[in-house]
């Protein structure tokens, strides 16, 4: 989806009527900016402290809203991804918005192609080629629910990639229960493709304060007569709480009539999609303010005499499957005296959740990264998935809930230490560290049951070697040489089978 450079700034100028509205709850994040930045009556904060990786710069264009004219960009390319780390309710949901405005910030005139993923999600890939060069900003909305206390929102090179991976803004705003809550997030993501109001002119988009959630609302347009509301509904009442504005105006045709809209634009693949209409009767309040019609979608009954009244009402799908370009179809019932209308719309691509790591073995993974004086780059975001964009050095397991079966950090120029958790990885059957600057003593490694492999040589641990190293069951090999431990090696580590240096 995509913006005018400047309309951000255009659109979220505060509005008398909707003053009393909260502010968006959760984190704007202006991507690569030294201070807070204004948008209308919404502050951006710096990314410090979301983010370890990248680099910050300013695109030189004096024309750029505020928003877009800093951004971080990732110019480490052995990193498997560049992830921002944002504190959040488990079980939350959420929207995450990010939003792309290249500039040429390197020199160039292509903005690079890359992925993004949420957790251990691959979410889409990011392609804002062909916006840039209309002078557009591309942006990518996902709702999701929060698996842990940290939600992850990383990029990451694909073969595709041929220059640095970029960010302009990235917002993760939370949302109330009722919004879209007939969708399973445990199992699905939902990805926007439009959310439209029908019958406004090409510049009435409607973003904040007008939505609480800051949701962008975009206008449609066709050869369909267009129509103005007479009542104000009350958004509490729907579940996922549209703003009033969408109701004002709305798409119709004469009585008797069938209204056909081509909507969403574009071709959908296909998929599963999450459908939500939104109607009111235009006129004024009365007894007589209603309107009965059947509503299909490319020939499919969607739903069967809609009542729609001055209060308004919505209809939706939680999962229905589209495909190509979607038409929407709205057959007046015998005798109605008015045409049927709609007023606005959203539509989602149900997106598979990929998995995630044992909880255990990712806070294992996450204290041996602070122990660590210096973890790969990548050391951020799911530990196993993406399979693709695993941390540096990391093997997992299949499956929906992976395990960390795998560590191979050799030679790396690694410093630091080794923390006492490092025994809950207890799927690791591999444990190379050698030819690094670690030190300290060696933890228990009891609980490590599958460890067919550990290789700790050439560093600068001390103290006794642990008395549990012999007692692991699998254990085939055990290289400790040139470290500093006191005492000498166990007297149980002395057995046939066991290769010990």
């Amino acid at each position: 989806m995509s913006l005018p450079i400047f309309l951000l700034w255009l659109f979220s100028i505060p509005l008398p009527f909707a003053q009393s509205l909260p502010a968006p709850r959760g984190f704007l994040i202006n991507c690569g900016a030294s201070n807070t930045t204004t948008s209308g009556n919404l502050t951006y904060v710096p990314d410090d402290g979301f983010t370890a990786a990248g680099n910050k710069t300013t695109i030189k264009n004096p024309d750029v809203m505020p928003i877009l004219r800093d951004l971080r960009f990732f110019p480490d390319n052995s990193a498997r991804k560049y992830c921002y780390m944002i504190p959040v309710s488990k079980g939350g949901k959420y929207l995450i918005r990010t939003s792309y405005f290249y500039g040429g910030f390197d020199g160039g005139t292509v903005p690079p192609v890359f992925d993004q993923i949420v957790d251990g999600t691959k979410w889409s890939t990011v392609d804002t080629r062909e916006d840039y060069a209309k002078g557009l900003t591309s942006y990518y909305e996902l709702v999701v629910a929060a698996m842990g206390k940290i939600l992850s929102v990383c990029l990451a090179r694909t073969p595709q990639t041929v220059s640095d991976p970029f960010i302009s803004v990235l917002e993760v705003e939370y949302l109330d229960d009722s919004a879209y809550n007939s969708t399973d997030f445990k199992k699905y993501a939902l990805g926007t493709v439009a959310r439209t109001t029908f019958g406004n002119n090409e510049d009435d988009m409607i973003g904040y304060p007008d939505d609480q959630y800051n949701r962008y609302w975009h206008p449609f347009m066709d050869n369909n007569p267009t129509v103005g509301s007479k009542s104000i509904i009350e958004p509490f009442s729907f579940w996922n709480v549209p703003p009033v504005k969408a109701f004002s105006t709305a798409l119709t045709t004469s009585r008797g009539k069938t209204l056909k809209i081509q909507w969403p634009q574009g071709s959908l693949p296909k998929s599963l999609y999450y459908i939500s209409l939104y109607f009111q009767d235009s006129r004024t309040k009365s007894p007589y303010s209603w309107r009965v019609f059947d509503v299909s979608i490319n020939g499919n009954k969607f739903y069967s005499k809609l009542n729609v009244t001055t209060d308004g009402v919505s209809v939706f799908a939680a999962e229905w499957p589209l495909s190509g370009q979607t038409e929407i179809e709205m057959t007046p019932g015998d005798g109605v005296p008015v045409g049927p209308l709609i007023n606005a719309g959203e539509v989602f691509q149900l997106l598979p959740m990929g998995g995630r790591t044992l909880t255990r073995d990712v806070m294992a993974m996450e204290d041996l990264a602070e122990t660590f004086d210096n973890p790969p780059s990548d050391w951020s975001g799911d530990p196993c998935l993406p399979r693709d964009h695993s941390w540096t050095g990391v093997t997992c397991s299949d499956g929906n809930l992976a395990r960390v079966v795998s560590l191979n950090l050799t030679g790396i120029g690694l410093s630091g230490t080794l923390p006492s958790t490092l025994g809950n990885l207890t799927a690791l059957s591999t444990l190379w560290l050698g030819g690094n600057k670690l030190s300290g003593n060696i933890p228990d490694m009891g609980t490590m049951r599958e460890l067919k492999s550990l290789h700790l040589e050439n560093n600068q641990f001390e103290g006794p070697i642990p008395k549990s190293l012999g007692e692991l069951p699998e254990i085939q090999e055990i290289f400790l040489q040139n470290n500093k431990f006191t005492g000498g090696i166990p007297e149980n580590m002395r057995r046939n089978g066991l290769t010990i240096k």
